[in-house]
């Protein structure tokens, strides 16, 4: 589902709300989210799911190309754990 769509369910679900409020109710939500994983490294959405910041170790790879052994430096990521009654929906 791309952003166009997203704003488009979301408008046609809610009488009156115009494409432009429903994109930045969404970019306001998104950013919010952001900043709750930023800050206190999860964000929880009850019947949905968590996301969680994660941090990856630097690691030794393969260059798939060559096959030379190479660095990957550590990262951090964002990881999701869906809720148990969006996983019994699937």
């Amino acid at each position: 589902m791309t952003k166009n769509e997203l704003v488009d369910f979301v408008c046609k679900n809610q009488s009156g709300l115009t494409k432009k409020a429903g994109s930045e109710i969404i970019d306001a939500v998104f950013e919010a989210m952001q900043h709750s994983i930023k800050k206190d490294q999860k964000f929880a959405y009850p019947g949905f799911g968590t996301f969680v910041l994660r941090s990856r170790k630097a690691r030794t790879g393969r260059d798939p190309r060559t096959g030379a052994e190479i660095k990957i430096k550590a990262s951090r990521t964002v990881g999701f754990k869906p809720a148990r009654a969006f996983k019994d929906q699937l």
